[in-house]
């Protein structure tokens, strides 16, 4: 099961290919970039299944291993896929092409503003400015006043020995 190193090299350079194009503006250059890294991936496909064999017919060649004809498939459903990326691209370029005579994408109107915004750190400077009228988290804790405890009447609740039908007469009236 050995594959060729001038396989990958050449299924690398075609994926890294693809994927520089897909990055630029134009609808051609994106639509060439797809097939080319769809080529490439398929390609890898090829080369991860392994050494040829025979066809995958029972009883066809006796002696032979078969191929295994899950990464053909694979590579099938691929290229079907990557037609129809290719019709849609292309479509779209078409339509790009009538309606402005260039097949650039254009920047969206919103992006635009939040790089503008970026740019000039608006959005982040109603951060810095100090409020004085709410606590800073450096300023300490202000201390609470706490309850005195009474320590002769049984009936405070604070004492915990308080008799619950004294505590709250509805709830008392409610139990029974």
């Amino acid at each position: 099961m050995s594959s060729s190193l001038t396989l990958l090299v050449v299924a690398a350079v075609l994926i890294c290919a693809g994927v520089y194009l897909m990055m630029e503006r134009s609808l051609t250059r994106i639509l060439v970039g797809v097939l080319m890294a769809g080529n490439g991936v398929n390609l890898l496909f090829l080369v991860a299944s392994g050494s040829p064999g025979g066809a995958p017919f029972i009883g066809t060649d006796k002696g032979r291993d078969i191929s295994d004809p899950l990464p053909q498939a694979m590579v099938l459903t691929a290229i079907v896929i990557t037609l129809a990326l290719t019709a849609f691209l292309l479509t779209m370029a078409y339509r790009s092409f009538q309606l402005h005579g260039h097949d650039e994408v254009a920047d969206d109107v919103e992006d635009r503003q939040i790089v503008l915004l970026a740019e000039a750190d608006l959005a982040s400077a109603s951060f810095d400015e100090a409020d004085s009228s709410l606590p800073s988290e450096d300023d300490a804790e202000p201390e609470l006043d706490e309850p005195e405890e009474t320590e002769g009447d049984p009936d405070s609740p604070e004492s915990g020995k308080a008799d619950p039908d004294k505590a709250d007469p509805d709830k008392a009236e409610a139990g029974r």
